[in-house]
């Protein structure tokens, strides 16, 4: 291991040489005229080859002779990429084991749910690590913010089970069964930040078809539009499970005023307005 001493001497050699050479050009070169800086680099690279097989005044060979006899057989191949910046910072996996990054989203392994990762942010790229270990590799993305990078290897066995769905094939299926029930879709699709989280409740929501029938399901989706401008798959559910989609309007009295869930008038109870 180097001295501390060592250390500052080397430097303070390279450093003296470094002046040496840049003196040597400069003078070198003082009386020259350049019109281009191409033609300047040229003629500065031209001079640090002559200067490098200048022959040493004390002992045999010059910078050129040593530097191929003995430094240029250590060398290491360049790597494959050029070197980036990168910044670092640490993030916890949320819940749709996805993290956050500059407002944008990647997905990593859904075991990690919750554990703090290591992220590298590079220009076109931003890696994962946990445990000093690389759980995930993403393109970076760039433009408008909260956009989604997914790997379907990373998400959970009941989401990858719809990975070949997607919203149009969801909504192309309801407009066959109406209107309402395409608007009820549509609020399911964009109710979740991930578009896929929400394929399980359309592929149930849909699925109420089979069971109750198209024109049931049709009416039932108006129906738990009357309540909520976005109904979901339960309130679908509840009403074709208790008949109330052939309800009458003038039959069933409803309090706009509530907040949350289906809240009927005086009138539904037989009471006095």
């Amino acid at each position: 291991m180097l001295s501390t001493i060592e250390v500052n001497k080397d430097k303070a050699s390279v450093e003296g040489t470094v002046g040496v050479v840049s003196t040597w050009i400069i003078a070198a070169l003082r009386n020259w005229t350049f019109f281009s800086l191409r033609e300047l680099n040229g003629a500065i690279l031209e001079k640090l080859d002559e200067f490098n097989n200048k022959p040493f005044q004390k002992k045999p060979g010059n910078r050129q002779s040593v530097f191929d006899e003995y430094e240029k057989p250590l060398l290491q191949p360049l790597p494959d990429k050029s070197f980036e910046l990168s910044e670092w910072k640490i993030c916890v996996v949320a819940y749709n084991y996805h993290v956050s990054v500059d407002k944008m989203f990647y997905s990593v392994p859904c075991e990690y749910i919750k554990q703090k990762a290591d992220v590298r942010i590079a220009n076109n790229t931003v890696e994962l690590f946990i445990d000093q270990k690389r759980v995930a590799s993403h393109i970076r993305k760039h433009g408008y913010p909260g956009q989604y990078s997914t790997v379907p290897e990373h998400m959970p066995e009941n989401h990858r089970k719809y990975i070949h769905w997607n919203a149009e094939r969801y909504l192309s299926w309801a407009r066959s069964i109406g209107e309402n029930t395409t608007t009820v879709t549509k609020g399911i699709l964009t109710s979740r930040k991930i578009e896929q989280q929400s394929y399980r409740a359309c592929m149930a929501l849909l699925k109420l078809s089979d069971k109750y029938t198209p024109t049931r399901l049709e009416a039932a989706c108006k129906r738990a539009l009357s309540y909520t401008p976005a109904p979901s798959f339960k309130s679908v559910q509840t009403i074709l499970a208790t008949g109330q989609e052939g309800v009458l309007d003038d039959e069933l009295e409803l309090d706009f005023s509530a907040e949350f869930g289906f809240t009927r008038g005086s009138g539904y109870y037989g009471g006095d307005e």
